[in-house]
């Protein structure tokens, strides 16, 4: 009888996939076998093809939670199979090419165990099954099994041992397989260093001890699957108030837990997508508006927010303790926020939390499993109807992106991404490997991590580079790296202008065809390095994968001071005004309002001075300083912010609470290519509204629709004259809600076709993915 043969590619080892295959085949009463091979999952089968199609059908309905079918393909089976019934088979380990798949929160199956007294796992908390737990934060080589985990000090016990070599068991080589008999352990000690007896404090165990330290007002320090959190109960003023002392984080919104979906509903009201992502396996922090009756939380949770970042427990420890701390009826959530001092990266080993965390928690809840990489959570935000990624770690990486037709045949590459909030990628055989988020390179500790991430990564995905890609500034640590490396092994560097990299990754993160007509991208952030040697960061690009040119932009205005401008935006106002006005003809016609009063109290002789010479005053076409400016008039962050992007943060809020209005602002556009559009006229309209005494928070909405309608008219006629039917906006602005829905339904209304990030960010840390592809595609050119 001819039979067929089936190969599965994708997220497909590792996940459980053999004995969901291994099942439904027994369910169908099909003869044949399954193994791993260095292509993915091979399937053989006696059957005609009639009775394939249910099987194929089914494969694709019932795909275990942590695997991913990419392709599912069918051929004709050249050999006959002599066994009856279905078999799993040994994988050839030389031919293995074996796939690391994300960190995944605890399965429904797990969490009942853990939770079920008469369960041999009751309270154990590192329980899990291939259907989640660990996965990169463990894993030190390939191939991935449990000698090159952290899991190899934990010899399983003959229980375990049982589960991990049956194949219809869920534990079925489950690498992280452990009980309270063999595996990692917990325990609770205070900030000197001395464990505590549980039992003494009255409690059940570590957990519950550490639960009831936080009911008392305590803050402690939580080791988890990916790092070190800092918890304490969000409903105490003090203990939060506390918190942002200790830990020097004096505005930046604080993460929040809750026990499920049920607790958090008085503070918030997730829509059905929200729910299914706080509920997934990646169970990321997804940020939801905050309920005009929500119960009182600590002032400092949230300052100047109209959002809050609220995730789930996603492993078991976390499970237990949220329900530890609701049976002390505490109905609250916990910040759960990363355990480090601000600006640092997050603690993953003991002995390192002890140093560094000592001055912050009162007590640290830790285990003897070490996390041999940091995988920080992840952070969602629907906008335009699609939930979109600000920070792409835990539950996402390192799960490949599939690229679209014709980068199969591109060269390996290796790019390494930007300063801020950095991530490498690795480009082969058609897919992209962008890494976890790993931070800002400025820091000594994550350059570290950096370089050891990328030796984890070529290692693990056995990539050996052919291109290496580097953005355009000459002083990115990265780029500096990418040079060094290129010159040391001989390779070719491909220099990837800021902004073009941006669309690139929209371009790849929409599936958009190698060869397809150019785009107009929309790119609005921060700064980026510009082929003028200025810095960009209000950009309208006629692109593709492989060019571009410069059609528009935002007209520049100077930073006085530099990289002190972005951390003080009083100075990109004070520039703003020089620019477009003059400071003295400025102060005749708006001589009462607050912000002159202000700035006249500042240096502004010494400013002057700078702008006029040039001095440490690179002129800037950035949109996230323009925002800067605009907040600085209304006094949000005039003074200095605490972390990037907060004067424009606390804009959105301050705009999203305004009544309804009309009015927009009016941008100008100059009158010859490449367009500058030019701010001149908002301005104007906007002090104005000051000097009338209009409410801030209707003035900034006021900015936003200006702002959006300038975008939106700019870009139909930038699209007319270039034949450009689809517009692509990436860069770190476009994470703000307001802006990014109120300019796509505006290219819409245009009739112009809209792509936007969904599986990497907009912000810098989707920059790799666009160098990758852009280097690939000039090879292939």
């Amino acid at each position: 009888m001819a039979g067929e043969v089936i190969r599965i590619r994708g997220l497909v080892q590792g996940v459980g996939f053999r004995p969901t295959v291994w099942r439904i085949a027994s369910e169908l009463h099909l003869s044949g076998d399954v193994r791993n091979d260095g292509a993915g999952v091979l399937v053989r089968l006696r059957e005609p093809p009639d009775r394939v199609d249910r099987f194929c059908e089914r494969l694709r309905a019932e795909c275990p939670p942590l695997a991913r079918i990419d392709a599912l393909e069918r051929g004709v089976l050249d050999e006959a199979l002599t066994t009856t019934g279905f078999h799993i088979l040994a994988s050839d380990p030389t031919a293995v090419r074996t796939a690391v798949v994300p960190d995944a929160a605890t399965c429904p199956a797990c969490l009942a165990e853990i939770l079920d007294p008469a369960d041999r796992r009751f309270r154990y908390p590192f329980t899990n099954c291939t259907h989640c737990g660990p996965r990169l934060s463990i894993v030190r080589g390939i191939p991935y099994d449990r000698a090159n985990t952290s899991m190899a000090e934990f010899p399983m016990c003959p229980a375990c041992a049982a589960e991990y070599a049956e194949p219809t068991n869920r534990r079925f080589h489950a690498q992280p397989n452990a009980c309270g008999h063999c595996g990692p352990q917990v325990w609770l000690q205070d900030a000197q260093g001395a464990r505590l007896d549980p039992v003494a404090l009255g409690a059940a165990d570590a957990i519950a001890a550490a639960a009831q330290a936080l009911a008392a007002g305590r803050i402690v320090a939580i080791k988890g699957i990916g790092g070190f959190h800092l918890a304490c109960d969000a409903t105490d003023a003090a203990a939060v108030a506390e918190l942002r002392r200790r830990k020097r984080r004096y505005h930046k919104p604080f993460a929040l837990m809750a026990r499920d979906v049920d607790a958090l509903l008085p503070y918030a009201a997730p829509s059905v997508a929200e729910r299914a992502l706080l509920t997934g396996p990646a169970a990321p922090i997804v940020l939801l508006a905050v309920r005009p009756d929500a119960p009182p939380l600590a002032p400092d949770i949230a300052p100047g927010q109209t959002t809050l970042g609220f995730m789930l427990p996603y492993s078991p420890v976390h499970h237990l303790l949220l329900a530890d701390w609701y049976a002390l009826g505490r109905a609250g959530p916990l910040v759960m926020t990363s355990g480090n001092l601000s600006d640092e990266p997050q603690c993953i080993d003991n002995r390192d939390a002890d140093g560094r965390l000592g001055g912050i928690a009162d007590l640290f809840l830790l285990h003897d499993r070490a996390i041999v990489n940091r995988v920080d959570d992840s952070v969602v935000r629907s906008m335009d109807g699609a939930p979109r990624l600000l920070r792409r770690a835990r539950g996402y990486a390192p799960a490949p992106l599939p690229l679209p037709a014709g980068f199969a045949i591109a060269p390996r590459v290796l790019a390494l991404g930007g300063e801020l909030k950095n991530t490498l990628c690795l480009l082969r055989e058609g897919q992209a490997v962008l890494s976890q988020h790993l931070g800002d390179l400025e820091d000594a500790r994550t350059a570290d991590e950096y370089l050891r991430t990328i030796e984890l990564y070529e290692a693990l995905f056995q990539h050996r580079p052919e291109l290496l890609a580097v953005d355009a500034h000459p002083d990115y640590r990265s780029s500096r790296y990418g040079r060094d490396r290129g010159a040391r092994d001989g390779l070719p560097v491909v220099v990837v202008q800021h902004h073009h990299a941006h669309i690139a990754s929209v371009l790849a993160d929409n599936g958009r065809a190698l060869d397809a007509a150019p785009v107009l991208g929309i790119a609005l952030d921060g700064l980026g390095y510009g082929d003028d040697g200025t810095l960009w960061g209000g950009e309208f690009l006629l692109a593709d994968y492989r060019d571009y040119t410069r059609v528009a932009y935002l007209k520049p205005a100077a930073m006085p001071g530099g990289t002190r401008a972005i951390l003080e935006p009083w100075r990109n106002a004070y520039a703003q005004i020089v620019e477009h006005f003059g400071w003295d003809a400025y102060a005749v016609r708006w001589p009462g309002l607050d912000l002159t009063a202000w700035l006249t109290g500042q240096p502004l002789e010494m400013l002057d001075a700078m702008l006029a010479r040039g001095l440490n005053s690179p002129p800037s076409s950035s949109c996230g300083r323009l925002f800067d400016a605009v907040a600085a008039a209304l006094g949000v962050c005039r003074a200095g912010v605490s972390y990037e992007g907060q004067a424009a943060v606390e804009l959105e809020a301050l705009a999203v609470g305004a009544p309804p209005d009309p009015v927009a602002y009016p941008m100008g556009l100059t009158a010859t290519p490449p367009f500058q559009l030019d701010p001149a006229p908002l301005w104007a309209a906007l002090f104005d509204d000051l000097a009338a005494g209009t409410a801030p928070a209707r003035v900034a909405a006021r900015f936003h629709r200006g702002l959006a309608r300038g975008v939106v008219d700019l870009a139909g006629r930038l699209a007319a004259a270039h034949g450009v039917d689809t517009a692509a906006l990436s860069g770190g602005v476009f994470q703000n809600r307001l802006l990014f829905e109120t300019v796509s339904d505006g290219l819409r209304a245009l009739g112009l076709r809209v792509l936007a990030h969904r599986q990497v960010p907009a912000n810098d840390g989707g920059l790799s993915l666009g160098q990758a592809a852009v280097a690939a595609a000039r090879a292939l050119a």
